[in-house]
């Protein structure tokens, strides 16, 4: 008999081979981003599959098998108590789409488990849905096994969804008994650390919504399993924990090393050097597929790995860049089997220390605001929901790191009512996340399925022709099918075939006409309802459309001609990036339309000008080189060993089309693009900046739009020159002479403006208008000057000549301005400037700020000024008379 796997490499081949040999096709893992916008990461194998099983494509394969990786925050406050939960796994899995079912997938996983694996059929036990007797039968009738080895349990147990909106149903669970040592639990039921479950076959039959409740069934019955590898691994490895498998020992082992703390020394040690294990894998992968620390959706997770992987580090008295190294000790133990990691190991290395080092001053800032929210409290208060949000949301402060501080004051923290704070941020963003979504209706979407599964896929032959001839197949508005659409009427319009591009990957859709036997419409947008779809949005300008007429369909061949120069120039743009920033740098969404691009692109600081310029010659320097863009079908694999590149938002099944521009670039696009690179015209980059924590933005555009803005550009030059009287290649020399020529007479002015200001300051203390009451010296003044010289004056008199008040007013520029400025004497005995001057301001029809050592206000009422040092005088006079 061949020897049952134990390494993790050998029990990843033995999975996928197993399955291939029966009929599977063996799928790579998809990225830890999903391109389902209804999750933040991928929690599951079979997420990459989802369109299949909902029906929304078609699927190459009937069958798949895969090890993915996933991430799940479901378990995160479990993660180091148990000895079986990981917020990142990899899942081994298999996968029918509308072929096999129940009988096949359990019949396979006892063959694989017990033939395979070698697992002694007496150490195993499944679970069931209570309402799933086919199940019960299949394990009991055509496997063998014992009936009471089999569990009936409740929806909460095996009942399987997504957490959110898409596919579920019923599953099967398997438990391995890993004997006395671990429990005493006589079942499953009742004991899920001695019976660990290893893996989980869902039947995947149903449609949920966002309220978990079940609302239809699938277009087809499909198999969804999931075995967590590492689990598999610690069984088969005899470990007590998955902590301690082949896959994540080494790095506990360099926790160790780096904490000084030795594994099983103590229960909480060891909960902290688990937690630290656990996220340093998480962090890795997560950056190694593009994921970055910030303060929102992924990059938030990430944030929060990193944070809680620095607190434990720090409850181990580590104070180095703990996360950092072991996060490269994953790349180590793991590169083999996942290159990426390898290939990301400096931008691993280069995040984790940032955010680490950059959370040990919000870890101090957060305790100093704790401790003095804590200060505030005795022991038995509650610290108040408020609080505990604040310290989380505005300063990243840990929740559980709050609680232990707080507990060891004796005070608790009111969890319902940050749960509360921290549900309506969540509805915020629900909310914000609808108002950004795709406009397309429920009812619609029903429609536009019904359209895809009875007619098939709209074929596109835009890439070869900019007119085509097809049929109308549908007219569809506000989710309703209609017979035809009159003079007026916006409508969605689908065709057998079309010449236009669908937006998708950052590219607008195109916009043009369509005209048949009865009338003619305006394309104004193209869209893709579903990915196999192409809906074309109307407005009928003349006669009629009909459903099932022959339509001639014409692009604008203006508009597609300047998109697809901005489109090819994204790539040449993505490609000069890398070079100068560094391949780190990944798309993280775009823009092409037909009068610029926008380019969206993960990277930790701002672009310094010369690395912009260089990006900007590096661009030219390839379009004047006029290489040729071809484009070609092939597989993603031979693509990925090809060294494409992924764009972000696109969806790829499995055979892929290659974007080739030159010799340098090549990008899985769908998009059009032209033929040679010098068709692209001169590529202008018009700005670059931040748009979020590590994404920038930069904004260019090329062809005939980088034509007129250069030209422009050279208009604006040359006009500036002239107006400066310098040429125009001398024109930043004569700039720098002008600057440095105001910079003198400015520096002559201030002086010129303190010399006034000194000497009307002299003036004023020498007058008659100086009043002396109860030893308070002050003066109402009127002199006519600016804002600023009235305010230097006022200072001069209470700094220089001991005047404790001086109110000052006049006329400049047409407006009444006002200074008050009161010594600190005269503010401790009650006099304010800001008090003394508000009413004067409001008689000029003005008002004034709130300092009691400088006040400045004024107004448009000039006829007013008299009245306004009238009433300054009276409330100084008042105030004194008050005053002790």
């Amino acid at each position: 008999m061949t020897p049952s796997p134990r390494f993790a490499d050998e029990i990843r081949e033995a999975w996928l081979s197993f399955f291939e040999e029966r009929g599977h096709k063996r799928v790579a893992s998809s990225s830890l981003i999903p391109h389902d916008k209804s999750l933040l990461l991928t929690t599951a194998g079979m997420v990459q599959f989802k369109p299949f099983m909902l029906g929304e494509e078609k699927a190459p394969y009937r069958r798949a098998t895969s090890v993915q990786k996933c991430f799940r925050t479901t378990d995160i406050d479990r993660i180091g108590i148990t000895d079986r939960h990981f917020t990142f796994f990899e899942m081994l899995g298999n996968f029918s789409f509308g072929d096999y079912f129940k009988r096949e997938a359990l019949q396979w996983a006892w063959e694989l488990v017990t033939e395979v694996w070698q697992l002694h059929p007496d150490r195993l036990w499944v679970t069931i849905f209570e309402e799933d007797d086919e199940a019960e039968q299949i394990w009991h009738e055509l496997v063998g096994l014992k009936q009471e080895r089999i569990i009936r349990r409740g929806k909460a147990d095996n009942f399987w969804d997504m957490g959110a909106a898409g596919p579920c149903g019923p599953c099967s669970e398997i438990y391995y008994d890993r004997g006395d040592k671990f429990g005493s639990g006589a079942s499953p039921a009742d004991d899920e650390t001695r019976y660990v479950e290893i893996w989980n076959l869902v039947f995947m039959e149903f449609l949920r919504d966002d309220a978990a409740n079940v609302v239809g069934e699938l277009p087809q019955k499909n198999i969804d399993t999931g075995a967590g590898l590492e689990r598999v691994a610690m069984v088969l490895q005899g470990a007590d924990s998955v902590f301690e498998v082949d896959t994540t020992l080494p790095i506990l082992k360099e926790a160790q090393r780096l904490t000084g703390v030795r594994y099983r020394s103590s229960e909480s040690s060891d909960v902290s050097l688990r937690v630290l294990t656990d996220h340093a894998r998480a962090s890795a992968f997560l950056i190694a597929d593009g994921v970055f620390p910030s303060n929102e959706e992924r990059g938030y997770v990430l944030r929060r790995i990193i944070r809680r992987a620095v607190r434990h580090a720090r409850l181990l008295g580590a104070e180095g860049d703990v996360l950092t190294a072991l996060a490269l000790a994953t790349v180590e133990v793991l590169g083999g089997a996942y290159p990426e990691l390898k290939k990301q190991a400096a931008l691993i290395e280069r995040v984790c220390r940032t955010e680490e080092s950059r959370f040990k001053d919000t870890l101090a800032t957060g305790l100093e605001h704790l401790e003095q929210a804590l200060e505030r409290l005795s022991p038995g208060d509650v610290l108040s929901g408020e609080v505990v949000f604040r310290l989380h949301d505005t300063y990243g402060f840990p929740v559980d790191l709050t609680r232990e501080v707080a507990q060891e004051r004796g005070v608790a923290i009111d969890e319902e009512g940050f749960n509360a704070h921290m549900a309506e941020q969540r509805r915020r963003a629900r909310q914000a996340k609808r108002a950004q979504g795709s406009g397309v209706s429920e009812e619609a979407l029903g429609v536009f399925k019904e359209h895809l599964d009875r007619f098939g896929p709209t074929a596109f032959s835009g890439y070869e022709r900019l007119e085509d001839r097809a049929k109308i197949v549908a007219i569809v508005r506000d989710g309703e099918s209609l017979e035809m659409a009159g003079v007026g009427e916006v409508v969605e319009v689908l065709t057998d075939k079309t010449p236009f591009y669908g937006e998708a990957g950052g590219q607008v859709g195109d916009v043009g006409r369509i005209a048949t036997e009865t009338g003619e419409a305006s394309v104004i947008d193209t869209t893709h309802p579903l990915f196999e779809l192409t809906s074309h949005r109307v407005r009928v300008e003349k006669g009629a459309l009909f459903r099932d007429q022959g339509a001639h369909l014409v692009v604008d061949a203006v508009k597609r001609l300047r998109t697809t120069r901005h489109h090819t120039a994204t790539h040449v743009l993505h490609w000069a990036l890398r070079e100068v920033l560094g391949t780190h740098v990944k798309q993280a969404g775009s823009l092409v339309a037909p009068d610029r691009l926008r380019f969206d692109f993960s990277h930790f600081e701002q672009v310094r000008p010369e690395e912009l310029f260089q990006v900007e010659q590096l661009a030219n320097s390839k379009v004047i080189a006029d290489q040729p863009v071809i484009t070609f079908e092939t597989t993603k694999d031979e693509a990925e060993r090809l060294g494409a590149l992924a764009f972000f938002g696109d969806k790829y099944g499995e055979i892929v089309r290659v974007v080739q521009a030159g010799d340098f670039s090549r990008e899985l696009c769908g998009g059009t693009h032209v033929h040679a690179l010098g068709e692209v015209g001169p590529v202008l980059v018009l700005s670059e900046g931040s748009i979020g924590s590590n994404l920038r933005r930069i904004e260019a555009v090329s062809g005939e739009a980088a034509v007129k803005r250069m030209l422009s550009d050279r208009r604006l030059l040359s006009g500036s020159a002239a107006t400066l009287k310098a040429a125009p290649e001398k024109l930043m020399e004569r700039v720098d002479q002008l600057l440095a020529e105001l910079k003198a007479a400015q520096t002559e002015t201030r002086r010129m403006r303190e010399r006034l200001a000194s000497q009307q300051a002299a003036t004023i203390a020498s007058s008659t208008q100086v009043s002396d009451v109860k030893g308070v010296r002050f003066v109402v003044y009127h002199l006519d000057d600016t804002a600023e010289g009235l305010r230097d004056t006022a200072l001069r008199l209470r700094d220089s000549h001991g005047i404790d008040i001086s109110v000052l007013g006049g006329v400049h520029g047409g407006r009444v301005h006002l200074v008050a400025v009161s010594s600190k004497r005269a503010v401790e005995a009650g006099l304010q400037a800001a008090q003394i001057l508000a009413g004067p301001a409001r008689l000029v029809g003005g008002g004034t700020g709130k300092n009691p050592e400088l006040a400045v206000g004024g107004g448009p009422n000039t006829s007013a000024l008299g009245s306004a040092l009238d009433a300054a005088r009276k409330e100084i006079l008042d105030s004194l008379k008050s005053a002790r």
